[in-house]
Parts: structure tokens; sequence; C-alpha cells
């Protein structure tokens, strides 16, 4: 069995839902993970914004709003009167349902019960246009099975023993429609998976039914093995490794979060990346496979502030880096890269809230500079040390741009140069040609 993502833009319209409709209809049985639709959860954030605020005209406003464009949805979607009204009903249910927030002390818990209502209604939508098309479709709610531990983390063997309990109930549906996102906590309270939100749990439902693959449909253009609006020839990325996805999604790559892909990496379950707006294309494909001695992208991470602090104390001086790393940490500031000498350590980071304070402290321990506008590339693939000649090509490609800091060793999977932000443009091309292009 396959599962299935698809994004608040993927189901974005009526016609956005039909063509979704179109994709997971081809005999196979298979899990389809809804989010809500697009804009709907900001709305809904909206209105809770103005209950925080006891302004509950205003909050009604909204609610009034966004209802009347889900009726226009609703006459959009359906051909038959039954459907049009059994549609209606649930949706006019829903939203009295969070009018009813307007008489009552609003808290964080009513906030998360407000911000659910948005995947209820689409997975409703679609279930009910799929049965009208004559698809065994059949809704699974996911606060039956979806929950999260007293630390916030999702309950594997709870998901997985619940889950397996409702597919029996009908086990020969052609679809099972459930929402992305939402969960119950240990205590039984409407939550959220917070962290990849509708990508995660579509991740814990593939490792939870043991899936063939686990599919993630948006409305982006793949993952490239450059940044098509900077660099020229760039080329679609048709495989990656989870490591090499987590290396590219921390420089805002277009692709999934690494911690939403977790349960996937552990069970050995492929992920495919997919566009709704190509759907015959391969997509890529990130799995637990190495293609050796492969370089797949180069991405780049711009606002980046590097920190060095020398000293002559440090020379053969146990504990100075621990010293300066509890200072990033009191002051809650992750550092990107970093770099030793037997005299200095130079750092990047990329959150400058509590730089002032931090640079304070970090003068005690000697001196210091700093150097802001600064920008990450990060080369990914295969780069085992022992491959011979792929840290030659990359810094070849370097050799006309002033590079701060380099970083390599640190993982298997990538080489990363600290360069100023106005070299960005240039060093991005000039690798794409040493290491794609063969210049």
């Amino acid at each position: 069995m396959k599962v299935l993502k698809f994004g608040g833009t993927s189901v974005g319209s009526a016609q956005r839902m039909k063509e979704v409709a179109k994709l997971i209809t081809d005999g196979e049985q298979k899990i389809v993970v809804l989010s809500a639709m697009s804009g709907t959860t900001n709305t809904l954030v909206e209105i809770s914004d103005y209950l925080y605020k006891k302004n509950p005209e205003g909050a009604n406003e909204i609610i009034n709003r966004l209802e009347a464009k889900y009726k226009q949805h609703v006459n959009e979607l359906y051909s038959t009167d039954e459907y049009k009204q059994k549609t209606q009903e649930f949706i006019k249910a829903q939203f009295d349902y969070i009018r009813s927030y307007t008489k009552d002390i609003f808290t964080l818990f009513e906030e998360k019960v407000i911000l659910a209502q948005g995947e209820l209604i689409s997975t409703n939508m679609v279930t009910n246009y799929l049965q009208e098309q004559g698809v065994n479709a059949i809704l699974l709610p996911a606060l039956e099975f979806m929950r999260t531990d007293k630390n916030s983390e999702p309950d594997p063997v709870y998901i997985k023993e619940k889950l397996a309990a409702h597919l029996e109930i009908h086990p020969d549906a052609e679809i099972y429609i459930t929402q992305g996102f939402i969960c119950r906590n240990a205590y039984g309270e409407i939550d959220n998976l917070q962290r990849g939100g509708s990508d995660y749990t579509a991740s814990l439902i593939g490792a939870a039914v043991n899936a063939s693959e686990i599919q993630i449909w948006t409305d982006i253009d793949g993952m490239h093995d450059n940044d098509p609006r900077i660099v020229d020839k760039t080329s679609p990325v048709r495989h990656l490794h989870f490591e090499e996805a987590a290396e590219l999604a921390y420089f805002g790559a277009k692709i999934l979060h690494p911690t939403c892909v977790q349960p996937a990496k552990y069970a050995n379950i492929p992920v495919r990346l997919l566009n709704t707006m190509e759907p015959t294309a391969p997509g890529t494909l990130i799995s637990n496979d190495t293609e050796k001695g492969k370089i797949k992208a180069v991405a780049a991470k711009d606002n980046i502030t590097a920190i060095k602090i020398k000293s002559s104390r440090m020379l053969l001086a146990h504990g100075f880096l621990r010293k300066v790393f509890e200072i990033f940490e009191s002051y809650q500031t992750s550092i990107d890269m970093i770099c030793t000498s037997e005299v200095g350590v130079s750092v990047s980071i990329d959150n400058t809230k509590h730089l002032n304070e931090i640079l304070d402290d970090l003068k005690k321990y000697g001196t210091v500079t700093v150097d802001q506008d600064m920008c990450i590339i990060c080369v990914v693939g295969d780069l085992e040390w022992e491959n011979v000649g792929f840290e030659a090509k990359a810094l070849d490609a370097m050799r006309d741009i002033p590079v701060r800091m380099i970083s390599f060793g640190g993982s298997n999977y990538n080489i990363s140069f600290l360069i100023r932000e106005e070299d960005k443009k240039k060093a991005l091309q000039s690798l794409s040609d040493h290491l794609f292009n063969n210049k």
C-alpha cells in the first residue's frame, strides 16, 4: 500500500480537488493525507487572534466570510443535490462549532481545536466527492489514531495499533482519506504535530502500515541541482539519500523537513516528491540508497553572520570551546559552521537576535571580529573522504571567490563554504559549471 500526501494548494479549489481525485483513483488501494485548503489555516489563526483579543464581532465577520467561500467551493465541486446538501450541512455544523467559541473564554486549547477544522472540512469534501463519483472511499479520522506522548512526540505503537484497527473495519476500501497535521495529545486533547505538519503525518502513517512508498505531492517544480532562478542550465535531482535531503532542507531547498521523514528513514520506506502540475514527471526519490561517487546539488543560505574569537590563552587550554559554546547556548542561538585553530575559533550563525549580548560575553575570552551579510554555499552528494577529487573540483570552482570558512568532514554528504552574499551568484554558477556542466 502507498501513502500519498497533498498540501493545501493541491486541494485549494474545487477544480484542484477534482484533479487530485483523478490522480488517486487508479485502482490501487492507498491512504491519502490531506492538508486544509490553502489559506484556511491562516484565516483560522486570524479568527483565533480576534478571540484572544476578546473581539467576537471581528471573529464572526471573518468566520462568515470563510464559510461563504466554502459554500461556493461546494457548489462548484458536486454535481448532485444530495452531496451538495450533505456537505453543506457538515460545513455549517463546523462553522457553528467555531462560532460557539466567540461566547466563552479563549485559550491555547480552544485555538488548537479551531485550527483543526481546516483539515476536517477538506477531507470531508474530498471523501464526499469521491463517493459521488462512485469510488469506494472511506474517511479515517486522524483524531482517533494519531497521538503524541507526554513529550509531544508521536506515539508510534499507539498509532500503528489504532490505525490497523480502523483499516480492518473497511478492508475493501479503495481510498482511505485522512487529515494531516492534527492529532490528540497524551491527555486526549486536540493538538497538532508541530514540526513538518502533514508531511510528518504521511511519514508516520507510512511507517505504521509498512507502506511500499510515501508520496508527497506539491505544486513545487521538483528538486533541482541548483536554484534555477539564479543559475543557468539546472536539472532535476531524481534521487537523494535521506542525509542529502536533510542537508538541503537546512539550506531552504523546496524539500521535506528532516524531522518529518525520520519515521520513513528508520522504517526504510522511500519517499517520493511529486508535482501535481506535472503528474507524469518522475519527481525526486529520497531513500537510504546512496549513488556512489555522485554530487547531487548545490544550495545556498543567506543572512549568515560569522564570528571569530582569537585568544592566545586558547593555546593548549582545555575547556575553551565549552565556554564559547555555552555562551551561544545561553542565548538559544544555533551554530551552523565551525572552524578551529590553535589560537582561535570561527563560527557562523543565522540568528542575530542576541548578537550584541553574545559578542559582549565572548570578549571575556579573546578578541572578537564579526563579518555580516555572509552566505553559506553547500555542495551535497556522496562525499566520503575516500572519494578522491570531489573536494578539489569544488575548491577549483571557488578559486576566484574569497572564502571566509570551509567545512568538510563533519558529514559524509556535504562541503560548505562561507562567502560574502554579493559573491553568491558567481559562486553558484561556477560550482554548477564545474560539477554538473563539465566546463
